[in-house]
């Protein structure tokens, strides 16, 4: 099966990176006190990488509470008029909650006990 072409020829390092990548990576190696092959730049910028832990940015509580508010304004609007308040309410607070299959498998949240 043949491809088409690719962005950018292959090189030594064995992918192919654009010319801005491999610039960058150029950059990076001449600043580095023994001046390393692009080869083995390349290989200390992954494991550099490879080491670093990427945070995950959790949302504050007042983009929480926002969150939630709009959601509960746009199931207010879609709400079973025919339903009784109580209904209505129970409805809404099990849709907000979110399926039960789901919540001990979110990792954004904290377990509940309840």
């Amino acid at each position: 099966m043949k491809r088409g072409p690719l962005a950018t020829e292959p090189d030594p390092m064995g992918f192919c990176a654009t010319p801005v990548l491999r610039t960058a990576i150029v950059k990076w190696a001449e600043n580095q006190p023994d001046l390393p092959s692009l080869s083995e730049a390349t290989r200390r910028l992954v494991e550099l990488g490879l080491t670093v832990k990427a945070k995950g940015r959790r949302p504050s509580d007042g983009q929480k509470l926002r969150a939630r508010e709009m959601a509960g304004k746009a199931i207010d609007q879609m709400t079973d008029a025919t339903a009784t308040p109580n209904d209505q309410a129970t409805r809404k607070k099990r849709l907000l909650k979110g399926p039960e299959e789901f919540r001990e498998v979110w990792v954004d949240r904290p377990k509940s006990t309840s």
